[in-house]
């Protein structure tokens, strides 16, 4: 099984005490299973470029996450499967935002399931496997 960490998932990793579940569940599969998107980096950089120690914490980042995932481009694939999910999402009036469509393509496109903490959000899409490891398996 491969899983595809989302953005709340990775950045829940740098917090002083982070989820006792979600690090019971990361313990829990091998190394090799564990994927993000480029999406993913994106958001992260965001977040750590707006916080005054940004460089600092963007080299933690990197050295105690990123580096521990392997990182999933958003390519051709992703992108016909971004267009298909964005226009069904439309025609049901249940849109969702650009990012998340972008990370969701990509965990349909290399057959991930998707590790989020976002559920609710994430289940309009019925062909996307979710997994939340922020709660009790």
């Amino acid at each position: 099984m491969k899983y595809l960490l989302d953005t709340n998932i990775l950045s829940e990793l740098v917090k002083k005490r982070p989820n006792p579940h979600l690090i019971s569940r990361l313990r829990s599969k091998p190394p090799e299973s564990l994927f993000t998107s480029c999406i993913c980096v994106m958001e992260l950089r965001f977040g750590s470029a707006l916080r005054k120690d940004s460089e600092v914490f963007w080299e933690r980042v990197t050295a105690e996450i990123l580096s521990r995932v392997e990182i999933l481009p958003f390519d051709f694939p992703e992108a016909v499967m971004a267009g298909d999910l964005l226009a069904s999402l439309q025609k049901t009036g249940q849109l969702i935002g650009m990012e998340d469509i972008l990370i969701a393509s990509t965990a349909l496109s290399h057959r991930c399931v998707m590790v989020t903490a976002n559920v609710l959000h994430f289940l309009r899409l019925d062909t996307l496997k979710i997994e939340n490891w922020m709660e009790p398996s």
